[in-house]
């Protein structure tokens, strides 16, 4: 049974009072969760001390980066790098986001060589991909999602990818008024099954955790979460919402 898995990026947003505060309702929620199923908070990187030890006593809840750098240590001002992560006990880290390809101009090399830093120093990578706009009228959206697979987490042995959990980012239906429908997050998700299994083999394939990351809400979670290929979501907006970020994990099933 793969995991199912709701992750919360909290991207650059607020402080840590705010951010402690949101974790404490959230918690307040009294959540079950099922068996094999996670929970995931992506705090900035000033908070993740505080937010590993807000959920130290609740399983099934885990602590992400939103980022780490492509090296192991050296004259980076400003990178955080995942051995750093991993000596404060991160569990996962978030890579290829689309924010970071676009605007810091994150390369499909460059996010191989995030990948093998973070599985390095024992850092589960949530992967993302994802086509724009321009792709997905050009009706070029499955080579586009192959070429980032390919380039990206192909290189892995088949040990190393089963410490993967992949994020779908229909980039042109974030914050555009698009709306991609549960049908195209479904037939994505599986052509990225398809390509799992064509590398690694079906049974690799049949336990890859895929996540939905196009802007889900409590509204569309639970039509979402019941395709067959989708295990899951990488909220945005919708995590800074106690509420709401509650209401989504209850859609898990």
């Amino acid at each position: 049974m793969r995991k199912k898995i709701v992750a919360g990026n909290w991207k650059m947003n607020l402080t840590l009072a705010q951010g402690e505060q949101l974790i404490n309702d959230i918690l307040q929620a009294g959540l079950k969760l099922g068996e094999g199923q996670e929970v995931v908070v992506a705090t900035p990187f000033p908070y993740l001390t505080k937010a590993k030890s807000l959920l130290k006593n609740y399983p099934g809840f885990f602590v992400a980066a939103q980022n780490c750098a492509s090296e192991k240590s050296g004259a980076y001002t400003g990178e955080v790098s995942a051995e750093m992560l991993q000596s404060i006990n991160v569990d996962y880290v978030i890579l290829g986001h689309s924010e970071r390809r676009e605007y810091f101009q994150e390369s499909n090399a460059i996010l191989a060589k995030k990948v093998d830093q973070a599985l390095a120093f024992g850092i589960k990578p949530i992967f993302c991909c994802g086509e724009p706009l321009n792709i997905r009228e050009a009706g070029t959206q499955n080579a586009f999602v192959a070429k980032q697979l390919e380039e990206s987490i192909f290189h892995l042995s088949a040990e190393e990818f089963k410490k993967i959990v992949i994020a779908y980012e229909p980039i042109w239906a974030i914050g555009t008024g698009l709306t991609a429908s549960s049908a195209q997050a479904q037939d994505m998700h599986a052509f990225i099954r398809s390509q799992v299994a064509a590398k690694y083999g079906n049974e690799i394939a049949l336990h890859t955790t895929i996540l939905y990351g196009g802007s889900a809400k409590p509204g569309n979670a639970a039509e979402l979460f019941a395709c067959p290929d989708v295990d899951g979501g990488l909220i945005g907006g919708a995590s800074l919402v106690a509420a709401d970020f509650v209401s989504i994990i209850q859609k898990l099933g």
